[in-house]
């Protein structure tokens, strides 16, 4: 691409989301551990969460969210040329989750891959493959956020059992009218945090021994009070660093899709960012925390009831293990 030649803009086509049928309430949990309602709800604001059947995979849901933003995209799945899944539950460390679900839609000239970023995956996706489609070399890509965190949960540890459930979001990207689509992105890691959110086993570095096994290490292990912390502080300076260069500010933004982990992070980033409730999209307390899944979940059901309109500015943040975070502006 020469030096004169603008990149073309690129945006949002269409979106899709799918969440397991099963339902597991916060009263369901209190019957398996010490735990309450009150508790979780006052400390969380989630009060129940989607878990996937037996034999349902983090495939499974997305594709099926990848059918559904395809639909709507008005796109056939043939058409994808690049697929990149966000997540850290895949179906096997090989291959690629992204390939099985090329498979289960119908592609066969994409290329796909997984990215793993933990509860950040789909903004760091977003921008990969924003880039890609910039370079004037592929056309559209199918980007999807997609967990099976309860395969990843000991049910047995309540300091995080009554935090995740599972779930799959998708957009399609494609070439967008110029000033729409993404504006900027702000993408972040500490790798000195790495042991804040971690699955310690079955990995390369411990095995998928019956020693490891016994201890649990297969299971997601947070510190939860340092994660907060983190959190607190971290979306909104993420979203200010994308905001930084657009000729935006905060005032502009019509809906904040922060990552869908605990309501009173999402009440501080609003506090920070000076924006009412009413512009703070929050379905948490239907999901639970369904991380690389919750922000392009939530889109989905913004976008299908109608309630972002042409030329709306969407901010999307996230943050995770790693630890990472992201941050993307878009003018819908």
């Amino acid at each position: 691409m020469s030096a004169n030649h603008r990149p073309p803009a690129i945006g949002i086509l269409g979106t899709g989301s799918y969440l397991p049928p099963k339902v597991l309430t916060n009263f369901d949990l209190e019957k398996m551990v010490d735990t309450t309602d009150e508790w979780i709800r006052t400390r969380t604001g989630i009060r129940e969460r989607h878990i996937v059947e037996e034999g349902q995979a983090c495939s499974d849901l997305g594709a099926e969210a990848g059918r559904r933003a395809c639909e709507a995209a008005g796109v056939d799945p043939e058409e994808i040329d690049l697929i990149i899944c966000a997540t850290f539950t895949p179906d096997t460390f090989c291959p690629s989750t992204a390939c099985f679900i090329q498979h289960k839609i119908g592609n066969k000239r994409a290329f796909a891959y997984d990215l793993s970023a933990a509860c950040s995956g789909f903004s760091y996706a977003v921008t990969t493959a924003r880039h890609f489609l910039a370079s004037g070399l592929y056309r559209r890509a199918l980007v999807i956020g997609s967990e099976a965190m309860s395969r990843f949960i000991n049910w047995k540890d309540r300091n995080t059992c009554v935090l995740f459930g599972d779930g799959a979001g998708a957009v399609v990207l494609g070439e967008v009218p110029e000033g729409k689509g993404i504006l900027s992105e702000y993408l972040g890691a500490d790798g000195e945090g790495w042991d804040q959110i971690i699955i310690p086993g079955c990995g390369s570095r411990r095995p998928a021994t019956p020693d490891a096994l016994e201890q649990n290490l297969q299971y997601l292990e947070m510190k939860g009070n340092d994660v907060f912390k983190f959190a607190v502080r971290i979306v909104g300076e993420a979203v200010e660093k994308a905001l930084a260069g657009t000729g935006l500010t905060q005032a502009d933004i019509d809906w904040l899709i922060p990552h869908q982990a605990n309501i009173r992070i999402i009440e501080a980033a609003g506090k920070r960012l000076n924006l009412p409730k009413e512009r703070l999209v929050v379905n948490l307390d239907r999901t639970g925390n369904t991380s690389a899944a919750t922000i392009p979940i939530a889109l989905d059901e913004i976008v299908r009831e109608g309630k972002v309109k042409d030329g709306d500015i969407v901010a999307l943040v996230a943050f995770g293990g790693g630890l990472t975070w992201g941050a993307n502006i878009l003018r819908w």
